[in-house]
């Protein structure tokens, strides 16, 4: 296998860690904007820690997808780096949303939920198009 061949299989397979991850986060923040749209109209304290729970999966494999997301530009050295993810679910807004439960929050909540899945799947898209592109060329 030549040189090159072998570093299109890599980043190929980089390629394919990074949507692993984001796959799976897309799964974990479309659950976590399902509980939380019923946590808007009929939740509560279970409904707000199930949610929260969800939201905790997908930052987690937001930040495993980011990790290797470097290690996919680094593979491919000629692509633009990704775009930051970032869900803030830590401090003041996570507690008052468990333990002062109301629309107003959980609204917020659901608008930062939604921007995470929207970056997740612009991710998605991108590294599936370089993956394609890397494919075809190979």
């Amino acid at each position: 296998m030549s040189d090159i061949q072998r570093e299109y299989n890599e980043a190929i397979d980089a390629a394919d860690v990074a949507l692993g991850h984001l796959y799976r986060a897309q799964d974990l923040l479309g659950s976590a904007g399902n509980w939380g749209l019923f946590d808007i109209f009929a939740g509560g304290a279970i409904t707000s820690y199930i949610k929260r729970s969800k939201m905790h999966e997908a930052q987690g494999e937001i930040d495993a997808a980011r990790d290797a997301l470097r290690v996919f530009v680094r593979e491919l050295r000629d692509v633009e780096g990704a775009p930051g993810f970032q869900i803030d679910t830590s401090g003041f807004l996570s507690f008052a949303d468990m333990f002062f439960d109301n629309a107003f929050l959980d609204m917020y909540v659901q608008m930062q939920i939604n921007e995470a899945r929207q970056q997740v799947a612009a991710a998605i898209q991108q590294v599936e198009a370089v993956r394609d592109a890397l494919t075809h060329r190979r």
